[in-house]
């Protein structure tokens, strides 16, 4: 049975959930992925623990216009199998970005949170929009933050 100092975070956690807005144009995919996993996973707050999910909701936005480093462009791709015999898929990321870049950031979040029973929680409070315009206005009574990522 949990004590009362335990409650009371995981209270705490739940209830200070706040929104912040991450632009991603212009911004490295690796940085802002990574960023993005540390304000799902709330490591930014006094009260973080493992154990307990008590990140922020994070709102990513221009996320057709993140930049990768390097030749990545041309040599980055992803794979995925179906389980079946001859099943898999190879997509060069200057494809999937075409096609869904929305695809693209999330899949390098997902990858930076830790494989455990709270990433799916997590992951549900991620918002990933491919232009500048999302409908999350309605939360201002949370306080959206705009993010300095540099």
């Amino acid at each position: 049975m949990p004590n009362e100092t335990t409650l009371t975070t995981i209270r705490q956690a739940q209830q200070g959930r706040c929104w912040v807005i991450l632009d991603a144009e212009g911004k490295i995919l690796g940085r802002l992925a990574s960023h993005a996993a540390g304000l799902l996973r709330g490591k930014h707050k006094r009260f973080f623990t493992p154990s307990v999910d008590c990140g922020d909701f994070v709102v990513v936005t221009n996320a057709a216009k993140v930049c990768v480093s390097g030749a990545k462009m041309e040599q980055k791709f992803y794979f995925r199998h179906s389980g079946y015999a001859k099943g898999k898929k190879i997509i060069p990321y200057k494809l999937q970005m075409e096609r869904d870049p929305r695809e693209v950031i999330y899949l390098a979040v997902k990858r930076m949170l830790p494989v455990n029973k709270l990433r799916a929680q997590q992951l549900t409070r991620l918002k990933i929009y491919p232009g500048p315009a999302h409908p999350h206005a309605a939360q201002i009574s949370k306080k959206p933050q705009e993010a300095n990522h540099g």
